[in-house]
This record gives C-alpha cells, structure tokens and sequence, in this order.
C-alpha cells in the first residue's frame, strides 16, 4: 500500500465559522440543498458529527457513485478544523484502501476564509494515481465549496 499525499486550498467570502458548520456540523441539512449531485447525508453510526460516527453521503441516480461513508475522525470546533476517512463507497473502486481528509477553515482579515484540504490516499497494493484522478478530485472538492459558497451567499440566514 502507497501513500500520496495532496493539498488543495481556495479563498471564499464567506466566514470561517459559517463555512464550518455548512460543511461539517450541519453538512446533512445544507450540502444536499447546495449541489444537485448529493441526495443525502445521514448518520449511520454514532450521533452527529462526533468523532467516531459514520456518515454515509447518497448521490442522486445520474451521479457516477451511488454512495460513501467518512468516519468522523476529530472535530475541533474553536478552531474549524474537521479531520475525517472515506471509508467504504464505490469512488474507492479498486484502487484505494482508503482516502483520508483534514479540512481547516482559516478565518481572513476581510471577513472570509480560506479552505485548506489535505487528502491522503491510501492505495491499494503498487497502484499508481495520475494526475488526472488527482486533478478530477480537486475539481470536483472545488465545485462543492462554491456551491456551498454560493447557497451560504444568497441565504445570510443559514448557519448563521
């Protein structure tokens, strides 16, 4: 088994805090209302977003995948950081044992924030990633975030 490690960062205007609980503490009411891709999230093991717990995350009929599950690894709420591992679903195909993430939310000085990702993936046996999966991967992180953004954008009220 390998293991590559990569980072991916993006600058939004909406708030560290708000960012945070859109995509982490509240992400099974708001992401599906962000992006037409993501059906549901749930809680399949343990009680909310808490360390330990697994979320399972649907995709809707015309998406590629039809599901996976992230255990939540650590959660540091003061600090808008979510650790967590993709654990079981079909965008592990035969390639990967499993992939993990750090999501930080790093406040700015305008009042927004910046995302930092930090993905390892842990293949299976001498598979090898190019750098189109990788550059799939980031794109599709990165239309999340502003479909995210841009909900959080046009609904103030939200995660407030």
């Amino acid at each position: 088994m390998g293991v590559k490690t990569f980072f991916h960062e993006l600058k939004s205007k909406v708030s560290a805090s708000r960012f945070f609980r859109a995509l982490v503490t509240d992400s099974n009411e708001v992401v599906p209302k962000c992006t037409e891709h993501i059906k549901s999230i749930e809680t399949i093991e343990g009680h909310g977003v808490t360390p330990g717990c697994v979320m399972q995350t649907n995709f809707h009929d015309a998406s590629q995948f039809k599901y996976v599950k992230h255990r939540i690894d650590e959660v540091d709420t003061e600090n808008y950081v979510c650790k967590y591992t993709l654990v079981e679903g079909d965008v592990l195909g035969d390639k990967f044992e499993k992939i993990c993430y750090e999501l930080k939310f790093e406040p700015t000085e305008d009042g927004g924030c910046v995302i930092k990702q930090k993905s390892e993936y842990h293949t299976k046996g001498d598979v090898e990633l190019n750098d189109e999966e990788i550059k799939a991967g980031k794109e599709q992180a990165a239309v999340l975030y502003k479909a995210a953004e841009e909900y959080l954008a046009a609904n103030p009220h939200v995660c407030a």
